[in-house]
């Protein structure tokens, strides 16, 4: 090959590969060739088929979780989508609840159109409704709020106190009003008519008043309330804490729902629910942050302790009575805050 000049080697080479060329068609290289390229182009194809199917699977689970966290009974759940609108500038105000089961406080702002927002809400235990808790217990505790609200900015005379209905029954309460009144401050008590109303005033809003009516499942008492003619009807009924008196879950259910019955029908599309144990049945089901929570039905939930039992007992007696799909919580709302809204 050395002896070879440049032009020799140049013919020899193009020899090989001609050679080469024609033995690969003679061996059927073009049907190899054909062959192969399908297969490949099969594999991209389940390969996007697989990928897009898995895409699928994954949207379908993605609806599938969705429907099962907010389905009731096999169906799907009805959303709520509402804005409330705010204050324009406002001014702060704040209110202590001196409930049976707590003392919860809430400071909002709100303008001269009574448009609120909640700016800040604390959430505590007391066994003022056992009787267990003492005046220092007390005293502590409403310290506690009074400080923490004046930090925030809210004038000593725009903090108020009020007593729940349910609250007023226990022996204890008057160790709150004596306590309140040696630190100077006057304690506003309502009968559950009048909670009924407040709770009705700060939580339904005004575009649902012709097919809507509300409930307020506290540990003391239940408050149902519905608006009719400008005038606000509320009734009363056992609280969440109805086992504490050796009362039975049929007794209440049947009492119950013959007072739900007493809504009108054109008022059972929505119900705006508030109060400890909703509480705990939307915290179950929220979405993210969200201010409004569509409960499940009473049927979706698995509960384990005896409060939260005779709240759900109680739910459940007002949804099979009044046929109303739609139970609304408002993590915002608290009849306090329409004590707040009521004033001048």
């Amino acid at each position: 090959m050395q002896r070879l000049t440049v032009a020799g080697r140049l013919i020899i080479t193009a020899l090989i590969i001609a050679a080469i060329y024609f033995g690969f068609r003679m061996f059927g290289g073009q049907e190899a060739l054909k062959k192969l390229a399908p297969e490949t182009t099969t594999e991209t194809s389940a390969t996007t088929s697989e990928s897009s199917s898995a895409s699928s699977s994954e949207s379908s689970s993605s609806a599938t979780d969705s429907q099962s966290s907010s389905a009731s009974d096999g169906g799907q759940k009805p959303t709520f989508s509402y804005t409330p609108p705010g204050p324009v500038a406002g001014k702060l105000k704040g209110v202590v609840e001196l409930g049976a089961s707590g003392f919860n406080s809430f400071i909002i702002r709100i303008d001269a159109d009574k448009n609120w927002k909640q700016e800040k809400a604390e959430f505590g235990n007391s066994l003022v409704m056992e009787n267990m808790a003492s005046d220092d217990d007390i005293r502590a505790g409403l310290k506690k709020y009074i400080g923490g609200m004046l930090d925030y900015g809210v004038s000593g005379r725009d903090i108020h106190f009020v007593v729940s209905s349910g609250a007023v029954k226990a022996e204890g309460t008057q160790k709150i009003i004596n306590v309140l009144k040696s630190l100077k401050y006057f304690v506003n008590t309502v009968t559950p008519e009048k909670e009924g109303q407040l709770a009705l005033k700060c939580v339904q809003p005004a575009k649902f008043v012709d097919n809507s009516f509300v409930t307020d499942i506290g540990s003391g008492n239940t408050k149902i309330s519905w608006k009719e003619g400008g005038k606000i009807s509320a009734i009363e009924t056992y609280g969440a804490k109805y086992f504490q008196n050796n009362v039975s879950d049929d007794v209440v259910a049947k009492e119950v729902a013959a007072k739900a019955k007493q809504i009108p029908s054109s008022k059972r599309e929505v119900c705006f629910i508030i109060g400890g144990v909703p509480f705990e049945l939307a915290k179950k089901v929220r979405q993210g942050k969200e201010r409004y929570t569509v409960l499940d039905t009473p049927s979706a939930y698995n509960l384990d302790n005896a409060k939260s039992k005779a709240g759900l007992n109680i739910y459940k007696s007002i949804a099979e009575s009044t046929g109303c799909k739609q139970f609304v919580f408002d993590w915002e709302a608290n009849f306090t805050i329409g004590f707040l809204l009521d004033l001048p």
